[in-house]
Formats: C-alpha cells, sequence, structure tokens
C-alpha cells in the first residue's frame, strides 16, 4: 500500500488459471479465469479481497475486462475472477442464454460470489463491478442477497429493461436489435458452423438495410442462425405491452429494489447514457432505504466515455475534465474497494455523495479536433435530486415560443404530418444502432475479432442537428431539422443570464392525431447562436424520448385513440445536467419519430410488429389555456 495516497500500490505479478469452471446449483458449469496476485511466479496465499465481474462479453475482451479490471487490480492485491455468463463462451448451459432476460441470473450470481468467497485464498470478502451487462448481473446479485457480497460498483446499467433498453416510452429502441448482433457473431450455439457465423456477421454489416426493412418476421432475420437470440428480438419487438415477460426480476429489478442487499455502492453513469435514469434512479432508491454509503457519480459521456478516456461525445467536447480511463477510472474504483475489501482507512464514507458533470460554460469554438467547446466542470451534491431545485413550467406557444408566461385563451393550435414513410431522422443520440464496417484484405472472422470494426450508424452523443449525407434516412438538400415542417420547434428568447438545468424533463401535450395510433417525440435542445465557428448556429441536442400514444394512459394494456379525440400524452425524458449560457435558448422539438433511433409507428393500430401498411398521419399539439402543453424544467439557481 502506498502510504502517501491511502490506496494500494501495484506490488504484484499476475499469474492467471484459465476456465476455472464453477458449480451452479442445478449442475450447469460457469467458466472464471481467476488472475491472481504473485511474487517471483508464485500466486500469494491470502486471505486477499477478490473483485468479480460476470460478463457476456467474453471474459478475455482486453478492453472491457482484461485492462481495466484484471490488469489493473490483480496488482494491487486483489484476486480477480472473471466469468462467461451462463450459455456463454467457454461456460456451460449452451441454449439458456437471452441476452439480458436471463431467469437464473440471480442465482448463478449468489453461486458465484459464495464460490469466490469459499476459495483458500478469500479473505471472505467480495466486490462485484462491471459495465451495462455486467452492472445488471451486480444488481440482480443484490437482490439475491449473497452474505459475502460486500460492495459493488455498477456503471451504466439499465435496472428495467422494459423502460431503459428495448421499449423506451413503447417504442422499440433500435440499438437493442444491433446489440444483438453483437451477442449473436460468438455465440456458442453456431461455434462450429463458420456459415452461421458469416450470416450474422453480414446482417450487422447491413444493419441499415435490415431496420429499413422493418416489419421482421420470425426465421427471416439473420439471427435464426441463434434461435435464443432470435426469440429475444421478438420478444423485445412483439411485446409492447409491459406483461409477466417484463416482470421476471431479472427483466426489472425495480420492484423488488427493498430485498437489495445493503452494502455500499457507486451507481455510476454519463448524461448521454441511454441509461442515466436508471443510474440516478437506482442511488435515489438505495441511499433511501440503505444505511451504508451510497455514491453516486455522472459524467458527460456516452455508454463507454468513462471507460475510454475522451473527452467528447458525439461532435461535443466537455474539456480535460472529462478525461478519465483506464487509469482514472480505475484510481475511482480501487479507492473504493481498498476501503470496503481491504479494510484501508482512507476516508471514502466521508465523500460527498453525489459528484455530477455540469455540461456547458464552454468557449463555443470549433477545438483541433473539429468538436463543439462546449466545456464543464465537476461538481459535488449532498443529495438527488438536489434539493434546492426549482421546478419550472415552459409553455409550448403559438409561434414556436417558450416560455413561463401562461398562454393566452384562445392561443391555435399546431399541427405535423407524420409520414412514416419519410420518418425524422436521427442525428445523434443516446444508445447508438451499431454495424460492422467492411473487413480489410486478409481478415480471417474466426480467428480476428470483428468488433474491432464495430462502429455507430449516427453518433452517440451530442451533435448539430442538421441532416447530413451518410445518416440513415437523411436527404438532399440536407435540412436543419427545425426547418423540416414534420419538426414543431419551441424555443426561448435568447437567454439574458446563465441557466442551469440539472434533473428529469417531463413534457406534457394534449394532443390529437387522424391516425388511431401515432408517436410523439420529445428533445431538448441548447441553442448556440450564429458564431464565425458555427454560422448556423450550434443545435445541441442534450436528451430525448418518445411516447407511442396506444400507451398513453399506461403499459399494461393498448387503448386506441379516435381520430381528432384530444389526449393527454407524457414524454419522460432521462436526466441531464447543462448550463445554458446567456445568450443561448432553451428549446425544445416535437416530432412523431425519431428514426433509427426508435422503430416508426406506421400509425395503423395493428399489433405491434406486424403492421400490413402504413398511413399518414396529421398530428396537432393544442396550445391554449385550458390544453397548455407544457415542459417542467428543474431549475438549480
Amino acid at each position: 500500500m502506498s502510504h502517501e495516497t491511502g490506496v494500494s500500490g501495484p506490488d504484484y505479478e499476475i499469474v492467471v488459471d484459465r476456465d476455472v469452471m464453477t458449480p451452479m446449483r442445478d449442475g450447469v458449469r460457469l467458466a472464471a479465469d481467476v488472475y491472481r496476485p504473485a511474487l517471483d511466479g508464485q500466486p500469494l496465499p491470502g486471505p486477499l479481497p477478490a473483485i468479480l465481474g460476470r460478463t457476456s462479453y467474453d471474459k478475455r475482451w482486453r478492453q472491457l475486462w482484461v485492462e481495466p479490471v484484471a490488469e489493473y487490480f490483480t496488482p494491487r492485491g486483489y484476486v480477480v475472477v472473471i466469468q462467461d455468463l451462463r450459455g456463454r463462451r467457454a461456460s456451460e448451459g449452451v441454449g439458456q442464454y437471452f441476452h439480458t432476460a436471463n431467469a437464473r441470473e440471480g442465482e448463478d450470481g449468489y453461486d458465484t460470489v459464495e464460490w469466490v468467497a469459499s476459495q483458500p485464498w478469500s479473505n471472505g470478502r467480495v466486490g462485484m463491478t462491471g459495465s451495462s451487462h455486467g452492472g445488471i448481473v451486480q444488481t440482480v446479485a443484490q437482490l439475491a442477497r449473497p452474505p459475502h457480497l460486500t460492495a459493488v460498483w455498477v456503471d451504466v446499467a439499465p435496472t428495467n429493461i422494459f423502460a431503459h433498453e428495448a421499449r423506451e416510452g413503447g417504442a422499440m429502441a433500435l440499438w437493442m436489435f444491433s446489440a444483438l448482433f453483437l451477442h449473436a457473431h460468438d455465440a456458442p450455439e453456431i461455434a462450429g458452423d463458420p456459415a452461421a457465423r458469416w450470416a450474422v456477421l453480414e446482417g450487422w454489416k447491413n444493419m441499415r438495410e435490415l431496420v429499413g426493412s422493418m416489419p421482421f418476421e420470425p426465421g427471416s432475420t439473420p439471427l435464426r442462425a441463434v434461435p435464443n437470440l432470435e426469440k429475444t428480438l421478438f420478444d423485445y419487438y412483439y411485446r409492447g405491452e409491459y406483461d409477466e415477460f417484463w416482470e421476471m426480476e431479472a427483466c426489472n429489478q425495480e420492484p423488488h429494489f427493498h430485498r437489495a442487499a445493503d452494502i455500499p455502492g457507486v451507481f455510476s453513469g454519463g448524461w448521454y447514457d441511454p441509461f442515466a435514469a436508471a443510474m440516478t434512479g437506482q442511488y435515489e432508491a438505495m441511499s433511501s432505504k440503505n444505511r451504508t454509503p451510497q455514491r453516486l457519480d455522472m459524467g458527460p459521456w456516452n455508454h463507454g466515455g468513462r471507460r475510454s478516456g475522451q473527452t467528447w461525445a458525439g461532435g461535443v467536447d466537455f474539456g480535460p475534465e472529462a478525461a478519465y480511463g483506464v487509469e482514472g477510472y480505475g484510481a475511482q474504483r480501487l479507492r473504493w474497494f481498498d476501503r470496503w475489501l481491504k479494510g484501508i482507512p482512507n476516508g471514502v464514507e466521508d465523500d460527498p455523495p453525489v459528484r455530477i458533470f455540469v455540461m456547458g460554460g464552454g468557449s463555443g469554438r470549433r477545438n483541433e479536433a473539429g468538436r463543439l467547446d462546449h466545456g464543464g466542470r465537476w461538481r459535488h451534491e449532498r443529495e438527488w435530486p438536489i434539493a434546492r431545485t426549482r421546478r419550472v413550467t415552459y409553455y409550448l406557444r403559438s409561434g414556436g415560443g417558450l416560455s413561463t408566461g401562461r398562454p393566452e385563451e384562445d392561443a391555435p393550435p399546431v399541427s405535423f404530418t407524420h409520414d412514416p414513410e419519410r420518418p425524422v431522422p436521427t442525428i445523434s443520440a443516446t444508445g447508438a444502432v451499431s454495424e460492422l464496417t467492411p473487413f480489410p484484405e486478409g481478415f480471417d472472422f474466426l480467428t480476428g475479432d470483428p468488433r474491432d470494426y464495430m462502429r455507430p450508424i449516427f453518433p452517440d452523443g451530442g451533435a448539430h442537428q442538421k441532416e447530413r449525407p451518410g445518416l440513415v434516412g437523411a436527404r438532399h438538400p440536407y435540412p436543419r431539422l427545425a426547418d423540416r415542417p414534420d419538426v414543431l420547434v419551441f424555443q426561448t428568447e435568447p437567454l439574458r443570464s446563465d441557466v442551469e438545468v440539472t434533473g428529469s424533463v417531463e413534457v406534457n401535450m394534449w394532443v390529437s392525431s387522424s391516425a388511431v395510433d401515432t408517436d410523439f417525440t420529445a428533445k431538448l435542445l441548447d441553442v448556440y447562436p450564429p458564431s464565425e465557428a458555427f454560422p448556423e448556429g450550434y443545435h445541441l441536442n442534450l436528451a430525448d424520448s418518445i411516447i407511442r400514444a396506444r400507451y398513453r394512459s399506461g403499459f399494461e394494456r393498448a387503448e386506441m385513440m379516435e381520430p381528432g379525440g384530444v389526449y393527454r400524452v407524457r414524454v419522460a425524458l432521462p436526466p441531464v445536467s447543462n448550463l445554458f449560457k446567456a445568450g443561448h435558448r432553451i428549446r425544445l422539438d416535437v416530432a412523431g419519430s425519431n428514426f433509427p433511433r426508435f422503430d416508426v409507428n406506421p400509425n395503423t393500430g395493428e399489433p405491434m410488429g406486424r403492421h400490413t401498411h402504413t398511413l399518414k398521419a396529421r398530428n396537432t399539439v393544442y396550445l391554449d389555456r385550458g390544453r397548455a402543453s407544457h415542459a417542467a424544467l428543474p431549475i438549480v439557481p
């Protein structure tokens, strides 16, 4: 241990036991690589603390597990155990893996934690870490309450895959379609079938064409090569109503939070990550019920930004304070686990419980990489949501205004036409749909790693909301989204002083449609004024979401509209933290689609994912005093 820093130092070598088979209660064995600290090639006898990661992405993936976890913590005196989930890679249970809907996840997590704690080198303290699916398995294990689970660090993970991952607002989040290819390309079900593996990779390469060919049909997608994963696709696609599938503990942990083990936990994420609402919500739930220290840490990143070390998300840069990477993130986690797994008195329990990155405040210039210098800074808080927040109502006004003044009694409504054959294209967002770039000459897909050629088909982060070549659905003359007739724009006058918005945003609208079912999207933007660097200004997306109108009264059952009837709909945007500088505008965009972030509503009211045709819908938003459509913004003084 370094006495100057109060944290463990990298004092040891590493020895690895590969594919150690861990027995589960039903007899299935899961494969783990066990990394042990060593001196002169001999593993330390212990007792030692352990850090466990459970993964669906291959325990030997360097970027995700080996470099940032095994090679970081093991030299610092931890045994690191990285395990393939049931039905993945070297583990048994082939055919029992269903992406994130695995019914035995809690039992497997419990059994693995207790197996680790029973090893002769163990000191009985087991911590868990991991991102995305590696975070879900921590939360489910915490619900199972294994006695030796001592601390967790859950990063960028959903806690309700209906709400956060697969069916946001009732629409299908199409990044889950492409995510299934990431899990199918190396599925053990097709490990010995090069033709099937190639078919999956070809489908992944052609993701743009695939998402444009909806509706999907069972047996017709490249995922048919892995039947358990194609089954998951159609569970995600067809199950628009919240039913017994979504109620599984593996799919939705939130109703069971009261059972979670009371152990120290950190919940970390990013404002441009699709699971910002999950991480802030899990922290809020755990901090209210637990006596042990709980922490929230939210940066400005997309899904992998904290781990990658990048200071940017999409086309927007947040400055040097945003750089973390293996060393920065490793040092954060090391201090946490040193305290709870080694008992080092480093004072982590006395830190403020909430740490957030407030985006904005930068120069607004174009940096050397061509990105907007949006800037930002870290700040500590005592709670989440922030107690001093004021919920301020901004009304959507006729003429495109957005203001706190009550609308006129007879303010006229505004309308737009949602054409499913020409949806509003996604310029940038959270949870980007991925595709594969062409493989270089000589690449062997059977021995090489196709994931090295994975890229998003739209930026996962911020970007100027303007169509451009290469984006799905974008067409010449590539207008700004604000100039499209099917996008309603509501914005404030240029701000006279800085305004900070930190927290969740809710948009309530009174609407009608010529269709029995349609979608309404809402997007919050920070609008920069024109400048030398950006002559059009910069229309920066911050947060967005959607509501499928048939689920306006709840997701348990569909309720069609009467054409021309007026209904209230609510769009819940994920939390964000942004400083709108003086001279900028706060803007809200309303439309009927955001594709391919979400699937496109055909407006026909047919069963989910099984439509036979499409219809144009004439959609109206009401703005009069009796039907005052508005956004509730969390303003921090």
